[in-house]
């Protein structure tokens, strides 16, 4: 029986779950329009309807930063998908190989340390070159960058359940190795998966604000906490609000979604649950 949740796991998934409501709010409602333009009540201070302020185009910072929540989690969700879907496969295979096939387990993680070497930030600029810069990008990037996390992390989970008995037991039935990695060896390393996402979600957040900061991310007009930190440099010191709620956002954001890893592994980990129970 699982333990009662603790205070990472509650604290990150409130901050989280707050994230996560401003996307979803913006889809129906926000203060204002995020993207409109008024020259006239540029730098507006909050009041009037203006919870938070205006920025230098007169455009409402509240709106923004809901509409920029959206996309904050939409290019995480893509991201941190597709490379668990790329990374987990390889880090099985690569972690079920035989003795006799250690050289694919070789190459698995040769070809994983040579992509781990090029950060998100130079892949951005790579494809940004080729295809152009934008949201799409910055998914890309990231999703590639991400790769590597989850093939390390399924390959030493894979590597742990496959030395247990209820697996030689299945080989011993003649069970295929398809079949006990489906059956078997996912469903073990699952809890380990999960909190490799909720990690690597901070990291794009962080990777999609600063690819949107340094022009490769998410493009005009659509709003981005990482373009707001960009349009706000040169006020930094005259209007240094503009600068706050957009790094505050991806602050919460970030230690959120890393709380929430923290504690959901000492959540579903029974060995921690053990520690902590007898400390």
């Amino acid at each position: 029986m699982r333990g009662r949740p603790n205070a990472a796991l509650v604290i990150g998934g409130a901050l989280v779950g707050l994230v996560v409501l401003a996307a979803l709010t913006s889809f129906v409602w926000t203060p204002h329009d995020p993207t409109y333009v008024d020259a006239a009540g540029k730098l507006r201070e909050p009041g009037d309807g203006y919870l938070l302020g205006a920025d230098k185009f007169g455009r409402d910072t509240l709106s923004q930063l809901m509409v920029g929540a959206r996309t904050t989690l939409y290019v995480g969700i893509v991201a941190v998908g597709v490379a668990a879907l790329i990374g987990t496969p390889l880090g099985v295979v690569a972690g079920m190989a035989p003795r006799s096939q250690g050289w694919l387990s070789e190459l698995i993680m040769r070809l994983n340390d040579l992509v781990f070497a090029f950060p998100a930030l130079l892949l951005a600029v790579m494809l940004a070159a080729v295809y152009g810069a934008g949201t799409l990008t910055a998914m890309a990037a990231i999703g590639v960058a991400t790769v590597p996390a989850f093939a390390r992390v399924a390959r030493a989970a894979t590597m742990q359940v496959m030395v247990t008995d209820y697996i030689l037991a299945a080989r011993a039935a003649g069970r295929r190795r398809t079949a006990i990695a489906v059956r078997h060896v996912l469903p073990n390393i699952g809890s380990v998966l999960i909190v490799q996402a909720s990690v690597s979600f901070a990291i794009a957040i962080l990777a999609e604000a600063a690819l949107s900061f340094l022009g490769f991310g998410t493009r005009p007009p659509t709003p981005s906490w990482g373009r707001m930190l960009q349009e706000s440099q040169e006020l930094l010191f005259s209007t240094p609000r503009l600068a706050l709620w957009p790094g505050l956002a991806v602050a919460l954001a970030v230690l959120g979604f890393n709380l929430l890893g923290d504690g959901l592994r000492d959540h579903l980990d029974p060995r921690l649950r053990r520690v902590r129970a007898e400390g």
